[in-house]
Parts: C-alpha cells; sequence; structure tokens
C-alpha cells in the first residue's frame, strides 16, 4: 500500500497518540504543527521520560516494509519529524532530522528498549527540506534506512528488539517540538509493505 497523501480526508485504520494541536490533510499531504516540549524520550544521559510526541499509527503483525516521506521547516533546536516503530512506551524506534540552529542537522536513530533510549547520530551537512525514512522489520530485527530526494537508500542502523517477533507493532509517521512551538512539517507520502523484502 503506497498512499499519496494529499487531498485525503483519513487514513483507514490510523490514530493518534498525543493529537497535535494543529493537523489535517491539504493539497501537499499531511500536515503536523507540534505541540511545544514534546518529545520521545527514556532517561538516559539526561535523565527525563517524555512520552507525549505526535505519532499517527496502525497497527501491523508480522513482517513489513514501512518508509514515509516529510518536508519540515524546522525553528527551534530538536524539531523533528520522521518514521516511528513502537510496541510501548518503553520499547521503540524512531528515525528523524533533528534541527541544529548552530550546527549541522543531525540525521538520527533513536532506539529504546528496556526502558532506556540511546541516540545513533550523523552530521547532515547539505540541506535536507524533504527526507525520506524506511524501517524493514524481520521478526525482532529491524533494518533502518533514510534517502535525500533523487538519491539512494542509505543504511543508518540495524537493531534487534525485545518484541514478539510476530506480534502486533504500531507504524506511521511523527512529529514533536521539544523547545518550542512553531514547528510545521508535511508528510506526503506513506508506504507499507507487509513483506520484509527491502532493495538497496
Amino acid at each position: 500500500m503506497t498512499c499519496k497523501l494529499s487531498g485525503v480526508a483519513e487514513l483507514p485504520g490510523f490514530a493518534w497518540h498525543c493529537e497535535p494541536p494543529a493537523w489535517g490533510f491539504d493539497g501537499d499531504g499531511l500536515f503536523i504543527e507540534p505541540a511545544a516540549l514534546t518529545d520521545f524520550w527514556q532517561r538516559t544521559h539526561y535523565g527525563f521520560s517524555a512520552d507525549n510526541g505526535h505519532f499517527f499509527f496502525t497497527r501491523l503483525t508480522g513482517d513489513f516494509v514501512v518508509s514515509a516521506t516529510v518536508r519540515s521547516k524546522p525553528r527551534h533546536q530538536y524539531d523533528q519529524a520522521g518514521l516511528m516503530i513502537r510496541q510501548d512506551a518503553e520499547c521503540w524506534i524512531k528515525t528523524s532530522v533533528e534541527f541544529e540552529p548552530e550546527a549541522n542537522d543531525r540525521l538520527g536513530v533513536v532506539v529504546t528498549h528496556h526502558g532506556y533510549s540511546d541516540w545513533s547520530t550523523q552530521d547532515l551537512t547539505a540541506e535536507a527540506n524533504e527526507i525520506s525514512f524506511r524501517v524493514a522489520r524481520t521478526g525482532s530485527e529491524f533494518i533502518i534506512s533514510a534517502r535525500l530526494a533523487n538519491a539512494d537508500w542509505t543504511q543508518l542502523r540495524m537493531v534487534r528488539l525485545p518484541c514478539d517477533p510476530a506480534g502486533p507493532l504500531a507504524i506511521g509517521p511523527y512529529a514533536c517540538s521539544p523547545k518550542a512551538a512553531g514547528f510545521r512539517c508535511v508528510f506526503t507520502e506513506l508506504s507499507v509493505d507487509q513483506s520484509s523484502n527491502v532493495s538497496r
């Protein structure tokens, strides 16, 4: 299933974890304007737990490949939008670009399991107003990739989660603004393939 999100009034089977104050479908796609002080993070290094980001999800069982394309206009440090795979508040993956006003943006993956998050990052030196993210699931194992517009997929991470290999997981776009409101992003495409076949 590949959805061009422009002009779609709703997606069957999708729901919100923490519905944002402003969102909807316009001619470009699903837009989200996150609330201030929203994030997904658990404990490591910073000491806080946050589970109030905006996550538009459906549930899938078994193997899958899910991808999403997002256009962003960040304003504040750590503004982010990307793709999330989630079992519960203490077991999930998110992948996105996090905005750094005075430095290179950070293309990265946060993996949270047993209640603690880790964050792998790389500098994104190219201007990335549009980027696609992809997560491929095979049982309890996940391959996370990203690509800029008109570029090839680049693998960012391979990881195993402590989840039922055939059990349901929530999947979908997410966005948050850990510092302040004013960020807007638009998801223009969402693709879901219920297999684990990934072409590089």
